[in-house]
């Protein structure tokens, strides 16, 4: 009975493959790929290689730290919001409104054209151990990528505590447990799985954001792309290429939160 419910499995993801629209996608992306391949040069690739990976490296940990203190920003940013005193919750009611009504570039050239014209203006900061970082771009790029992060998930976060029933708070308290022990174990834990999907969403939204940073001298992918296209003059080639990244990017992304995702019960709250 296993190895019939085993063949049938097989059968069933077969037939999937097989449907008309499927073939169609295939052979036209086999299509394109034979294409790109045999019409296009690729011949510059051994020259900006390396340059390729280093742009390539620091996208994922832009990506990655930005995402990561986002969201541990975003946290206090929507239980403020969602539970917090009036001190609390309007300045952060203000933030996120402020990120969310202004566009990004915006925020990031005030990062780095504002404020970090102004250090240099004081000897006791050139003078400190902050301004080997402070004179780079890249800090201003993580800050702002940061902040335009927590504030588009701390409004998800606020109404992901806000949805958290509230019979189940009220019994935890009636148990004797304490306000961060109810945050630890049931409040916090339930919000995250209710903002997952959106987070997801943002998370791949964050990746599309960072080719913003290649407006402030800062190298990414984006930028290695831009200069292949300045040095050889070609065009299709390096966008091409640039797109397949990101998408490969963004598929892993989703694979990965979508098996996090799934590994969370279903009727948690």
């Amino acid at each position: 009975m296993a190895v019939e419910a085993t063949i049938v499995n097989v059968a069933a993801r077969a037939s999937l493959w097989l449907q008309p629209h499927r073939i169609v996608l295939i052979v036209t992306g086999l299509a394109l790929v034979f294409a790109a391949a045999f019409f296009m040069r690729w011949d510059w690739l051994p020259q900006y290689y390396e340059m390729a990976l280093v742009g390539l490296w620091r996208t994922l940990w832009i990506l990655a730290v930005t995402c990561t203190l986002g969201f541990l920003l975003a946290v206090p940013l929507g239980l403020a919001q969602a539970a917090g005193p009036f001190w609390l919750a309007a300045p952060a009611r203000a933030f996120c409104t402020v990120i969310r009504g202004t566009p990004l570039l915006l925020q990031l050239w005030l990062l780095y054209y504002g404020l970090g014209s102004l250090f240099p203006q004081y000897p006791w900061v050139r003078e400190s151990w902050m301004w080997p970082y402070l004179r780079q771009a890249w800090p201003y790029g993580v800050l702002a990528l940061t902040l335009s992060f927590a504030g588009y998930e701390g409004e998800v976060m606020r109404g992901a505590f806000a949805g958290v029933p509230k019979g189940q708070l009220e019994a935890a308290r009636a148990f004797g447990m304490s306000r961060w022990k109810i945050l630890r174990r049931i409040w916090l834990p339930q919000a995250f799985y209710r903002a997952l999907p959106t987070l997801t969403g943002e998370t791949v939204l964050q990746l599309k954001s960072t080719p913003l940073v290649a407006t402030i001298s800062v190298i990414d992918i984006f930028a290695v792309s831009s200069k292949v296209r300045q040095s050889t003059f070609l065009t299709y080639e390096p966008l091409l290429l640039l797109a397949l990244i990101y998408m490969a990017i963004t598929g892993i992304l989703v694979f990965a939160l979508g098996k996090i995702e799934a590994r969370i019960p279903n009727k948690i709250g």
